[in-house]
């Protein structure tokens, strides 16, 4: 039997690349997605996604969706009870191994590793280390589609909020922000690609400066 796996999904591209390449490989079963929510905003933690375009990701993926409410603030304690209680449920339901879309940040894999080691979770990293520039090129010219959902002012212009993630969008990107904004730069929405079995119609809401990040609503069409 194939390895049953969790993909820790935070609705942008990275993600959905992970959950693309997994299938693609044949060599897991994708068992679920999971996501923290805000449950004041009832938002994806981050990226500000509503929770219904969230759902209607899951649907159009064809995987069930576990979302993790989480309290605002988060103390880091309440946050890692709450992941911990995921993957006791995980544990119990059979899943062996979870795979996240990090791509170099070597801290932040340390941490998701220290986490899930006691836990008889297997972590998967399928992105890890792949050149961003190639790699946002190959998920645009593979056909993902995915919008600029929220932005850090300090690393990019506003601008660039509520853009299309394809090739101008990068062509246009200073030389100092990565390709696939790893460094906290910028977070996607993810709509369409080779992952979803029917794209998801959106309309542009507002923006909004919260808490020291620009964010663009996204609705459904």
């Amino acid at each position: 039997m194939k390895p049953r796996t969790l993909v820790s999904w935070s609705s942008g591209k990275d993600s959905a690349w992970t959950l693309h390449l997994l299938r693609a490989a044949g060599e897991f079963e994708v068992a679920a997605l999971f996501t923290t929510i805000n449950q004041s905003f009832d938002r994806v933690a981050m990226h500000g996604v509503r929770s219904e375009l969230l759902a209607q990701q899951a649907r159009n993926l064809g995987a069930p969706l576990w979302s993790i409410p989480l309290p605002w603030p988060c103390p880091n304690f309440e946050y890692e009870r709450l992941l911990r209680a995921a993957c006791d449920r995980a544990v119990a339901e059979g899943i062996d191994a979870v795979a996240f879309g990090d791509l170099f940040l070597a801290e932040i894999r340390q941490y998701r590793e220290s986490q899930l080691a006691s836990t008889g979770l297997r972590p998967l990293f399928p992105l890890w280390q792949l050149p961003t520039r190639a790699l946002a090129l190959q998920m645009v010219r593979s056909g993902l589609r995915a919008k600029v959902v929220c932005l850090d002012p300090k690393q990019l212009d506003p601008r660039f909020l509520g853009r299309d993630f394809d090739e101008t969008f990068l062509r246009d990107l200073p030389a100092d922000v990565d390709p696939c904004g790893e460094n906290g730069e910028f977070h996607t929405f993810a709509y369409d690609g080779p992952m979803f079995m029917e794209p998801i119609r959106v309309v542009q809401g507002e923006k909004v400066l919260r808490d020291g990040f620009w964010f663009c609503d996204l609705l459904p069409a």
